[in-house]
């Protein structure tokens, strides 16, 4: 008989059940055999952890290293972190990303899928101390605060995340939160920032572990690894101890989704944007319940039934500690300068670069070809998007979109780019290809050639972009971004235009001496 073959035996009291009870029977007997196969291995699995003799440094399923307690390893760095043993270096990257996400979110605040969360958490909401980004005199208890700016810092794909990627974005889902939290409590700068390095080291590292695979199994990454991220700044700032903030840890684990649906519809993208928001929401809830004395389990990441083990068909549990308190990931965030997703970011740089240094136009480009990674041809390449939130997400658009607009400013990302048909032409011409091994699978190298009318050929490669870690961009040029993002471009009031410049510029001003501020009640808008 094979060995995955099982047999159940009636019992000879089978013959006296009446109907309904032997079609219950039946019913739970063949749900019993068609679990028996997947419940052995579980079986097997679990006393191999446990005894501590478990998968080796290469597993079979693309599992590496082991599980060993990583949750409440995570869990001692971030309850334990003080802001003295932070770098400098990284408490610099850290103010830098706080205003960015500032800018990100006031500008997202504008938008109409922000204004229906921005409705809905007017609906529930109960009045507090936390500021709602970018609308004036608007504050909630912590968490409507934390789902609305969550969703509005990744309402328009102008938001920071890592390189190497690694499904994060601290901004939206770790310092939105903590803000909220910060506001509400009277913490101080040094406490916020101290909280974001904590929760994000965590979040990043959780992150990297999953190694992409729940991206291939459909989750949108952020959605799931926000929430730990979220969980554990939340956790510090609040002061809780390892063990309640292992429990929030534990909760948290049970927030984390979000479904990659929307790119496979071609429709329903607004649901991306509440990803962030939910995860950072998410912190909030997990933290607070935590505090109270709530329960969740202290092996959510590497235990059988945990993150790691149910979202992500690959992992690697020894990314989740590899270095910890040495090497520090926050480091490895990246600052957007378009705002179109991640993947589009060095062809569109690539193409703009190009572009300036022949001096051809849109409409002298004969043939247009992009070399990407498999996660670009799997999720972004979208010849004909419906939307402008969907364009955004479509290599192919944004490219196109860059050789007659200029993408630096996020205006030009608006509806009328899908009604020009010189755009929507070429993108739809835009031929898309798998770049070689090993780049196929590289974070966001990518080769673009362009064919001229002339019949001249051009050909750009870039594996970064000015704002990535290794080309960061400086305080002048992250300065003109967040002026960019949080005052309008609108001519028919310059008094008021100019004095938000100025409220602005004193804004990022103060952000850069953070750490001695007593409070972030200044946040008001």
């Amino acid at each position: 008989m094979p060995e995955n073959c099982w047999v159940l035996t009636i019992q000879p009291w089978f013959q006296f059940m009446d109907r309904p009870q032997r079609r219950r029977f039946l019913h739970q007997s063949a749900g019993l055999a068609c679990a028996l196969p997947a419940l052995v291995p579980t079986l097997a699995y679990s006393e191999e952890s446990n005894s501590g003799t478990g998968p080796k440094a290469e597993h079979p399923h693309g599992i590496v290293g082991q599980a060993n307690g990583q949750t409440m390893a995570l869990v001692n760095f971030s309850s334990n972190l003080q802001f003295d043993q932070i770098p400098k270096a990284v408490i610099d990257r850290a103010k830098d990303t706080l205003a960015d996400t500032l800018a990100s979110a006031i500008f997202g605040s504008t938008l109409p899928w922000s204004q229906i969360i921005a409705s809905y958490c007017q609906d529930i909401g109960k009045l507090g101390k936390s500021q709602v980004l970018g609308l004036q005199n608007v504050r909630y208890e912590p968490s409507s605060a934390a789902l609305a700016n969550g969703a509005f810092t990744h309402a328009f794909e102008l938001d920071n995340l890592t390189k190497p990627n690694s499904g994060s974005h601290p901004g939206a889902t770790v310092f939105i939160p903590l803000l909220a939290l910060a506001q509400a409590r009277g913490c101080t700068g040094k406490e916020l920032l101290t909280a974001f390095v904590a929760g994000t080291e965590v979040m990043i590292r959780i992150g990297l572990s999953t190694m992409h695979s729940q991206e291939e199994h459909g989750f949108h990454a952020p959605g799931t690894t926000g929430p730990f991220g979220s969980a554990a700044g939340c956790a510090r700032l609040m002061g809780l101890d390892e063990n309640l903030t292992a429990n929030a840890m534990g909760l948290a684990a049970s927030c984390a989704g979000g479904l990659l649906e929307f790119a496979m519809a071609g429709n329903g993208a607004m649901v991306k944007r509440l990803h962030m928001g939910r995860a950072a929401q998410a912190g909030i809830l997990s933290s607070s319940l935590a505090q109270k004395g709530f329960t969740g389990p202290h092996s959510a990441l590497e235990g059988r039934f945990g993150f790691l083990n149910v979202f992500c068909p690959e992992h690697d549990f020894v990314r989740l500690t590899s270095n910890l308190g040495s090497e520090w990931l926050t480091l490895t965030t990246m600052h957007k300068r378009y705002a179109c997703h991640i993947t589009a970011h060095t062809p569109v740089e690539s193409a703009q670069a190009l572009k300036t240094d022949f001096g051809f136009k849109g409409e002298d480009i004969e043939e247009l070809t992009i070399e990407c990674n498999e996660r670009s041809m799997r999720a972004n390449n979208i010849p004909a998007p419906k939307d402008i939130l969907l364009g955004q997400y479509s290599i192919p658009f944004c490219v196109a979109l860059s050789m007659y607009r200029n993408p630096v400013d996020p205006r030009s990302f608006n509806d009328s780019a899908l009604l020009d048909e010189r755009i929507m032409k070429l993108c739809a011409n835009t031929v898309m290809k798998l770049i070689p091994p090993p780049d196929n699978r590289s974070d966001m190298t990518s080769v673009v050639h362009i064919k001229l009318k002339n019949g001249q050929e051009l050909t750009k490669r870039s594996s970064a972009f000015l704002g990535t870690p290794e080309r960061p961009l400086d305080k002048n040029a992250l300065r003109e971004k967040f002026l960019l993002l949080s005052v309008s471009d609108s001519p028919s009031d310059s008094k008021s235009i100019e004095k938000r410049k100025n409220k602005m510029n004193h804004w990022f001003d103060r952000i850069q001496n953070l750490e001695n501020e007593n409070n972030l009640h200044w946040i008001d808008a």
